[in-house]
């Protein structure tokens, strides 16, 4: 699949040029000689107990598989409950943007259609609605921070290791409105996703992946995030199946077909 989108196009101002990378070979590259960072909590987020010590066991697969690993702090200055509620108004602004569109071509009014939406996604289209242009821009302080943050890292190491999710699985709600849960560790987070490490990853564009880490108890995936430096995506799959080589756990949902 990446093959196949990958590269430029002339209507696409954002698109990049090919560098005719062959992401099928990449996960059979040798991995020797990279250097891993691992952050147990991305500085600032609370984990569960569970989720981190099977994450930590996990990292000891890289060095296994000839990846030297060492544990590293970022340096961000900013709490996750803002770095959270810094990137909902980044998706409220966007969902607002595309509700608007919506209603200029006539298609539907979506916030006239509140009964229809969820209660969070309809608070983010009010969130989105007032916010004024300055507001917007604002945050991309925070997310620069962020991105400077994840950079000097790569400045050093070639990959950044982190858990996904801070808490196990949980069963999706039965009127299709799921959440997570509201604090994590005793700390509040915000129940729509403060309790995942994967969206500082989009403030800065970073290539990552998400793999199976290990099981609960109960046979559920911990996931274990691997991110790549900026444009490095074949390291990131190298990474990802150089990791399944020494942990493979492709069997491990054939109670399940």
């Amino acid at each position: 699949m990446l093959g196949a989108i990958v590269g430029p196009h002339p209507r696409d101002p954002f698109s990049l040029p090919s560098d005719s990378t062959d992401y099928v070979a990449a996960t059979q590259r040798s991995i020797e000689g990279l250097k891993i960072a691992y952050s147990s909590n991305f500085d600032v987020f609370p984990v569960q107990e569970g989720v981190g010590s099977i994450v930590a066991e996990a990292v000891q697969a890289f060095e296994e598989a000839g990846f030297g690993v060492e544990e590293v702090s970022l340096g961000l200055n900013r709490s996750q409950k803002e770095l959270c509620e810094i990137w909902l108004r980044e998706v409220a602004v966007r969902v607002a943007a595309i509700a608007a569109s919506m209603k200029n071509v006539g298609v539907v009014d979506l916030l006239s259609q509140r009964e229809n939406l969820t209660p969070q996604f309809a608070e983010l289209l009010e969130t989105g609605r007032n916010m004024n242009a300055v507001e917007y821009k604002l945050d991309d302080v925070a997310r620069t921070e962020v991105f400077d943050a994840v950079q000097d890292v790569f400045e050093e190491y070639d990959l950044l290791v982190t858990p996904t999710l801070a808490i196990p699985p949980f069963d999706n709600a039965g009127d299709g409105n799921t959440v997570g849960p509201s604090e994590v560790n005793g700390e509040e987070v915000n129940p729509l996703l403060g309790w995942c490490l994967t969206y500082p990853i989009n403030y800065t564009g970073h290539p990552a992946a998400s793999i199976p880490a290990g099981f609960t108890g109960d046979g559920l995936p911990i996931g274990l995030q691997i991110i790549g430096r900026r444009f490095a995506d074949a390291s990131v799959l190298a990474a990802s199946a150089a990791f399944e080589r020494v942990r493979p756990w492709h069997d491990a949902y054939a109670a399940l077909v």
